[in-house]
């Protein structure tokens, strides 16, 4: 006996019905899957044949184990292919990473003019104004004698 055979004998196999009905799933879908080449099989006459293997290899590929995606992803949509937002996103979340991003562009400690400020804003937004009062209002930023300051112990959101 080679190996081959050895792992064919040790292996159980399933139809695309079987699988369904042990991840009571719908079987068009599992058919689909293996038809894309998302879950490895074996088409024998008519029917496709599914290792055991195969099955915990793709359980384990699409796990529901969440992903996490960076703050540029997240506020990517937002942004045109000039790196400027219109508008300010009204969900608080979205605004939030938005406003991370461009508060990102300051370093922390440094006094900045608002003639400074307004120049980094606005390469990403228009309404410099709106921005400068949603960095104080979401304390990122703090005002002192006219002076802007990113606050150095402000935590991004993951």
């Amino acid at each position: 006996m080679n190996y081959i055979e050895g792992i064919i004998k040790n292996t159980e196999f399933f139809t695309t019905t079987e699988l369904a009905k042990k991840l009571k799933m719908n079987v068009q879908v599992i058919t689909r899957k293996v038809q894309g080449g998302e879950i490895r099989a074996y088409k024998i006459g008519k029917e496709w044949r599914i290792p055991e293997p195969a099955v915990f290899e793709w359980l384990e590929a699409n796990a529901n184990s969440k992903k996490s995606m960076s703050r540029k992803e997240k506020v990517a949509p937002a942004f045109s292919k000039t790196e400027s937002v219109e508008k300010l996103p009204t969900q608080h979340s979205k605004r939030k990473y938005l406003l991370e991003y461009i508060l990102a562009q300051f370093e922390p400690g440094r006094a900045y003019s608002e003639d400074e400020i307004d120049r980094i804003i606005k390469r990403h937004h228009d309404d410099a104004t709106t921005v400068r009062r949603e960095f104080i209002s979401e304390n990122m930023m703090n005002l002192v004698n006219s002076k802007y300051h990113r606050r150095t112990g402000y935590r991004f959101s993951e």
